[in-house]
């Protein structure tokens, strides 16, 4: 069981000076939400699933009845963003001004309207502080895709998770084929690629390991593996923080 052991690490933190912060960056598929709701479960961190604030911020200027085409509106919004991650289950629930979104963050149109509003720059400098917001005692656990590049530079322990293309594709196919929806593996495998290729090549904030990072290739490993080798890791830096 991941979680075994996890009061052990408590002296690790608890006279460092500064909140200890911990980043999981990397591709989408490789496995670094699960990986981040271990961790927090475990250490007893918050947790931050930075990807989810874009739809937030949609879904927050929805219910206001802002236009999100109003970037100035819409950038205000996300700077107030009442946010929190808190593990259930096997899963996480989003809460939006105290009430869980979860299920509305899924829709179609929030998504939607949430590629709108990345685009914007004063929303994406609005989020980078809604972001470091989230460091709170007595640490926090962060998932995307430059937290330990760009939002979270000085955080004590920084992992990259990657995975082939070939092998995100066949998790995602086989997420697919469990909740009984049809799955074409060559366009989820054109589509990983593609995001990749964007992701990396953006000219804000690229998605790149850290120069400080442990890079976790996670192709040929389990979940449980995955999350040993980084919770050794964790432990090791904190330590020594």
């Amino acid at each position: 069981m991941p979680f075994q052991g996890a009061n052990s690490l408590t002296p690790f933190w608890i006279n460092t000076l500064s909140i200890p912060v911990i980043t999981i960056d990397g591709p989408s598929g490789a496995g670094k939400g699960t990986l981040g709701l271990w961790l927090a479960k475990a250490l007893k961190f918050h947790l931050l699933e930075s990807g989810a604030l874009y739809r937030l911020s949609a879904l927050a200027a929805q219910l206001l009845g802002v236009d999100d085409s109003d970037e100035q509106q819409v950038a205000d919004i996300s700077k107030q963003l009442d946010v929190s991650f808190i593990p259930k289950g096997d899963g996480v629930a989003v809460m939006l001004n105290g009430q869980d979104v979860s299920a509305a963050l899924r829709q179609e149109d929030i998504g939607m309207a949430a590629s709108r509003v990345a685009a914007f720059p004063s929303v994406r400098s609005a989020l980078v502080e809604c972001q470091r917001n989230f460091v709170k005692a007595p640490g926090l656990v962060a998932d995307g895709r430059d937290m330990g590049s760009t939002i979270f530079p000085q955080a004590e322990a920084k992992i990259f998770l990657t995975a082939r293309a070939e092998t995100r594709a066949d998790r995602r196919m086989k997420q697919l084929e469990d909740a009984g929806l049809a799955a074409d593996y060559d366009k989820i495998l054109a589509d990983i690629k593609a995001r990749d290729e964007n992701d990396s090549n953006r000219s804000v904030s690229p998605l790149v390991a850290a120069p400080d990072a442990l890079v976790i290739d996670s192709s040929d490993l389990s979940l449980d593996e995955v999350y040993d080798k980084a919770l050794e890791y964790i432990r090791l830096k904190i330590q020594h923080s």
